[in-house]
């Protein structure tokens, strides 16, 4: 064969195989939370944040920084210090993996609470490897953080059933974050947005909404609610000076009431009232999850 040809059936192969040139890289974060600037330095603005054991993608590397986004497509610069790149094909293997499902686990080095410090504490929803070994119990379970280290976790701060939750079970899941304090580009129990925490609910609903408020409202995955009267508990609500300039977000849970994350006057995860008129107001739209 003549060389130019080999070389085009080469690069045409490597346009069309999964895990060679060309793909994105991926990697996982190994830190509790990192955060997403809006550009590679520590003093920019955060706009987003990804959790442990979370995949994110490449998109461009500057200086110690590298630009990735999550399954929500939304795109941050965060320290390359906090990711590890990922071989091609490597993942989970089906059936091992478990999920943070309190505010904050503690992971111990050893399966024991007063021998030494927790090596970190993993927030609601982060992923971890399930290693099972000769010291597992119905307390302890081994796991590989995405650093490679073993490590356990109390069995009783996680889950392994990943089936999508019903709009009850959401609502009890929104109460449990009551008292969660407000961070601006906060997606995690340590700290949400009223963004990341509507999206951190309807995500335990099986959907992976984007991540801001305005955005949200005009994701193709809700559908309008077309008057108050129609709310039913589990529909988000959309508040701002208008349609067009939503600037925040919350769930309604029945009865007049709605929970959301807001800086007003207490800075946390809190129930308020619909018909009060600081959101009265300022409520320009509603939607339903489909």
């Amino acid at each position: 064969m003549r060389p130019a040809f080999i070389r085009g059936l080469i690069a045409s192969l490597l346009m069309v195989l999964p895990g060679w040139a060309g793909d994105p890289q991926a990697h996982v974060v190994t830190r509790p939370v990192v955060n997403f600037f809006s550009g590679p330095r520590e003093d920019a603005d955060v706009v987003s944040q990804a959790l442990l054991g979370a995949r994110v993608v490449e998109l461009e590397r500057k200086d110690g920084w590298v630009r990735i986004k999550g399954d929500d497509d939304y795109p941050g610069w965060a320290e390359a210090s906090a990711l590890r790149a990922l071989k091609a094909g490597e993942g989970y293997p089906a059936g091992t993996m478990v999920e943070v499902d309190v505010l904050g686990a503690n992971v111990y080095r050893e399966p024991d609470v007063t021998r030494h410090a927790p090596l970190l504490t993993a927030p609601f929803g982060a992923r971890l490897e399930r290693v099972p070994g000769p010291m597992d119990s119905a307390r302890w379970l081994g796991v590989r953080l995405p650093d490679g280290r073993g490590a356990w976790i109390q069995s009783g701060d996680v889950r392994t059933d990943f089936r999508p939750i019903g709009i009850e079970a959401s609502l009890e899941l929104a109460r449990r974050f009551l008292g969660v304090n407000y961070t601006w580009g906060g997606c995690s129990s340590f700290g949400f947005d009223c963004s990341g925490f509507t999206q951190a609910i309807i995500r335990r609903r099986g959907a992976i909404m984007p991540r801001d408020a305005n955005v949200q409202a005009e994701w193709k995955g809700l559908v309008p609610v077309p008057d108050r009267a129609a709310l039913e508990p589990g529909d988000l609500l959309f508040f701002g000076r208008d349609k067009d300039h939503i600037s925040h977000t919350g769930m309604y849970l029945g009865k007049g009431a709605f929970i959301h994350d807001t800086p007003r006057n207490r800075p946390m995860v809190q129930i308020s009232e619909l018909a009060s008129p600081e959101w009265s107001a300022i409520l320009v739209a509603m939607r339903r999850l489909k």
